[in-house]
């Protein structure tokens, strides 16, 4: 099965959202400190200018500064999580369609962790070599896992030394409004039969994944960069991951953009781009 690079498909999306998380990164208080998102961007060159730092945004530009926003609660958000599942014990972290995703080489791990990255081949190999011109070395035992996930990734996973034994982080992050929903159930569930007691799991979804498209803003910049995102979200998501997760067993909280952004001292202007609004959902879940 024919796999993608990082100017195509899901992979260009990846290169937006890194984009994003380096426009944060370069704010005076940003929300996530990622040092290497800027590299990805210049490496990768895309087709159309994307911003890597706050003074580059055209002035009052709705969609990328929504955009750096909703990028900085979400990394913010799930850097805790993983941070506080690693304190508490989990040495085994899986960062399911990982993308540009560094937190491999920007968070503080405890000794023994081991984070699996699964992911395209391209996009993983892309990522690699832009990492080691950097010279950027994992604070943790890193594992690239180079695998469609319309395959059999259960056992690429398990080859490159995961143990369905030991409790598992787990982050589904930027993925679910891309699966149909019979997909991402399938997904959450073979999540599920790979967790032993005591692990946990992040998911990242939103309410409506198409809601952007009918912005003016946003459909400009989609115009502008000559490639048609919408065509990548399917006609059903799965509504809500947290239910089928409880039915499963595990113990979930559900939290709102806009409850982040309160915690975080953020404002969300209303009249934003609705996919940067109260559009985004964060489930966590801990098992036994």
């Amino acid at each position: 099965m024919a796999d993608w690079d990082v100017l195509s498909g899901t992979g260009l999306t990846a290169l937006a959202v890194a984009a994003a998380r380096a426009v944060e990164s370069s704010r005076a208080e940003p929300l996530v400190d990622d040092p290497y998102a800027a590299a990805f961007v210049a490496a990768a060159n895309p087709p159309i200018p994307m911003p890597t730092t706050a003074d580059q945004l055209p002035g009052a530009d709705p969609v990328w500064e929504r955009m750096s926003l909703f990028m900085g609660l979400r990394s913010r958000f799930f850097d805790e999580y993983l941070v506080e599942a690693a304190t508490a014990g989990v040495r085994q972290v899986v960062l399911v369609a990982a993308g540009l995703d560094s937190r491999a080489f920007r968070l503080d791990w405890p000794p023994e962790t081991k984070v699996y990255e699964v992911d395209q081949p391209r996009v993983l190999e892309f990522k690699d070599r832009v990492l080691a011109e950097r010279g950027a070395a994992a604070r943790c035992e890193r594992h690239a896992v180079g695998v469609d996930l319309r395959e059999d990734w259960p056992k690429a996973l398990a080859e490159a030394g995961f143990d369905v034994e030991q409790p598992t982080a787990w982050l589904v992050e930027g993925l679910l409004p891309y699966l149909p929903e019979e997909a991402a159930a399938a997904l959450l569930d073979t999540l599920c039969a790979l967790s032993a007691p005591g692990s946990t799991v992040g998911v990242e979804y939103l309410h409506d994944p198409g809601a952007a498209f009918t912005d003016p803003a946003v459909g400009a910049l989609l115009r502008d960069s000559g490639f048609d995102y919408a065509a990548l979200l399917p006609e059903r998501t799965l509504a809500d991951p947290g239910e089928r997760l409880s039915a499963a067993g595990w113990t979930v909280s559900v939290i709102g953009s806009e409850e982040l952004a309160e915690r975080y001292g953020r404002v969300i202007q209303e009249d934003g781009p609705s996919m940067f609004g109260a559009n985004g959902r964060y489930v966590t879940g801990r098992l036994g």
